[in-house]
């Protein structure tokens, strides 16, 4: 009688397909928004004031860095801390972030402003799951 040979299932892992110390293990979480949610509400608010009169009025070569720099600096804090983001990867969301604040308008109201918080999270942090 002739006997089947028997099957084996071998799950063959590749070295390379995760983090092998506490430094590679450091790199950002994988999935989700690239950018902590808290990141996000600061853009939103810093973003906001310039729908404020008050704040447009006032002298632009204040008010462009003070933007840049308030949403920079926690937001840098935050991907490195709080997001675990390795330092080139907070610093670059920092930069753009800040960027986005800085420009003199109103980013929220527009399509691309809603299109950047939406890529960024902020519906986690008010509550409602990401449609996945």
């Amino acid at each position: 009688m002739d006997v089947p040979p028997k099957t084996i299932e071998v799950e063959v892992v590749d070295n390379d397909a995760g983090p092998q110390s506490g430094k590679e293990a450091s790199t950002g979480s994988v999935g989700g928004p690239p950018i902590h949610p808290l990141s996000a509400l600061l853009l939103l608010v810093f973003d906001n004031l310039w729908t404020v009169p008050e704040f447009i009025v006032m002298n632009w070569t204040v008010t462009l860095p003070l933007s840049f720099i308030s949403v920079f600096v926690p937001t840098f804090a935050i991907q490195k801390t709080l997001k675990k983001d390795r330092f080139g990867r907070a610093l670059a969301y920092a930069l753009l972030l800040g960027v986005l604040a800085a420009v003199p308008t109103s980013l929220t109201g527009t399509p691309i402003g809603l299109a950047i918080l939406a890529w960024t999270g902020i519906s986690k942090l008010m509550g409602r799951p990401l449609k996945t």
